[in-house]
């Protein structure tokens, strides 16, 4: 018996659409990472990009547990001297919405080259409208 491993250029790719109104940010973001890395189909290879493409609609809908929206804080910096911008998780989700999921699925995903390709795969929309209708998207449902 032997194991095959499979390229980045076999696997098959799908599109993928979620609605994140009235989901919980970390438990999506981390079903998200899953997908994007391919860890959710049975071809999943370490080293190579096996996962499908993701769009995220709803993203200003996303829903934070807690106190995390006055006491989580995001920090930003524009390599300048004194370019230190701090924001709260209210401010920039109402700010910019597609800034907190990209951030959360970034930090679930592995540092290094392959974990910028994979991210690239993730388009994130504040709205329900999404300009990716010609690719057919499947609508995903979040486990939970």
């Amino acid at each position: 018996m032997k194991t095959s491993l499979v390229s980045t250029d076999d696997a098959p790719k799908k599109w993928l659409l979620i609605d994140l109104k009235g989901k919980v940010l970390g438990r999506a973001a981390s079903q998200i990472a899953n997908i994007l890395r391919g860890k959710t189909k049975p071809i999943y290879t370490p080293h190579a990009d096996t996962g499908d493409f993701v769009i995220v609609i709803n993203a200003a809908h996303v829903k934070l547990t807690g106190k995390k929206l006055t006491d989580k804080k995001y920090h930003f910096h524009s390599h300048y001297i004194g370019g230190m911008k701090e924001y709260s998780a209210e401010e920039l989700l109402r700010r910019s919405p597609e800034r907190l999921i990209h951030q959360a699925v970034k930090r679930m995903m592995p540092a290094g080259a392959l974990g910028d390709k994979v991210l690239k795969k993730l388009k994130i929309y504040p709205g329900d409208a999404h300009p990716h209708g010609a690719q057919q998207p499947e609508t995903y449902e979040l486990k939970y």
